[in-house]
């Protein structure tokens, strides 16, 4: 994350993303420090953010691993930071009690990590 990028909050204070300089534009940034929109104005950038908000974190996202492999997991955890994903193997990332393998991913996320709904499972 850049020092040049600006916190962009929902109503309640929660960030949602940043809004930083691009050309003679801006660009909309979504938490996980990947660029959701091309150059905008700053009411674009918002609506972008706003509209994006933070429920995709919950859907489920594929991680390929260094040997070519594809897991199924959770995010469990954002920060400008890291990202902190867990193995969710048939829903069990969310059990009470349960022991996924994590893993720890650089901030902005890497292209390693995907929406499943993009894989089309």
């Amino acid at each position: 994350m850049d020092e040049n990028w600006i916190d962009h909050h929902r109503n309640d204070g929660e960030r949602v993303g940043w809004i930083r300089m691009s050309g003679d534009g801006l660009v909309a940034v979504d938490i996980l420090g990947r660029p959701i929109t091309e150059q905008v104005d700053w009411l674009q950038a918002e609506e972008a953010l706003d509209g994006r908000g933070l429920s995709f974190l919950a859907d489920p996202w594929l991680l390929r691993l260094p040997a070519g492999e594809e897991v199924r997991v959770r995010i469990v955890e954002v920060s400008p930071d890291r990202i902190r994903v867990a193995e969710d193997a048939m829903g069990a990332a969310s059990v009470v009690g349960s022991r996924p393998r994590e893993y720890t991913l650089p901030f902005p996320a890497p292209d390693a990590l995907r929406p499943v709904r993009e894989h089309g499972g």
